[in-house]
């Protein structure tokens, strides 16, 4: 997320005012976050509980379709950030959580309902940890985030290539990279939107458009940490 995508100046406002700002804008960020994760989870548990929906899900087709719409829901709504409402985005945000949540039902098949509940545990723990350190942290975590991305295009040509091979070693190296990458990030990113939520917007659109994007951020992170964790700690249900 470039921060330069967002209408916003340098404050000139009192501390106190702008402490109150900064923590409404974060609070506003956090909130559309958890609501992302817990349509996500809805939506994740109704698909696992309906068997025709799953079998019709298995289908490779539908489901590389419903991929390529993921991606494609992610890209389209940064670059046309700064030329859609706030709704719109807001609208955007909240239908890429439904459908992730509709992928994720498989992992709620693959997994243990144990084993999936406390890695989403242990995942919002590290999640809050980081996003604690990376909003009270004095040290800039430019050069730290800068690393993480590099590592996450790394993870992302292993996987491309690893579906090919379908090496269970590389899944298994990949869950931890995933690990050290997520974590990174999500101290880099919490950083990030407090550094916007101390800048004056021109108007609430643009305020608006800000949060939803960090929202989308941190939502990000805490799916792929998820991911990563699960790929590592979780017990299969044919284990």
């Amino acid at each position: 997320m470039n921060d330069d995508r967002f209408e916003y100046q340098p404050t000139s406002l009192d501390t106190a005012a702008q402490d109150a700002m900064v923590q409404q804008f974060v609070t506003r960020t956090y909130g559309w976050m958890s609501a992302g994760l817990a349509l996500t989870a809805v939506v994740a548990m109704f698909v696992a509980s309906s068997p025709e929906i799953i079998q019709g899900m298995r289908n490779p087709l539908i489901f590389i379709v419903l991929m390529v719409v993921q991606f494609a829901l992610v890209v389209g709504l940064s670059a046309a950030i700064n030329h859609i409402s706030s709704a719109a985005a807001t609208g955007g945000f909240l239908f890429y959580a439904a459908l992730n949540g509709v992928l994720l039902s498989f992992v709620l098949l693959k997994y243990t309902a144990a084993s999936v509940a406390s890695t989403f545990l242990i995942t919002t723990l590290m999640f809050g940890s980081m996003c604690i350190f990376g909003l009270v942290t004095k040290r800039d975590l430019t050069s730290m985030g800068s690393f993480m991305v590099m590592g996450l295009w790394g993870m992302i040509i292993a996987s491309l290539v690893n579906l090919f091979f379908q090496n269970t070693m590389m899944q298994w190296i990949l869950g931890y990279v995933g690990v050290i990458v997520f974590t990174g990030l999500t101290a880099y990113d919490a950083q990030k939107i407090k550094a916007i939520a101390q800048a004056t917007f021109q108007d609430e659109q643009a305020e608006g458009k800000a949060s939803i994007m960090g929202a989308l951020t941190l939502y990000l992170d805490f799916i792929n940490l998820f991911l990563s964790l699960i790929r590592i700690l979780g017990r299969r249900n044919n284990d």
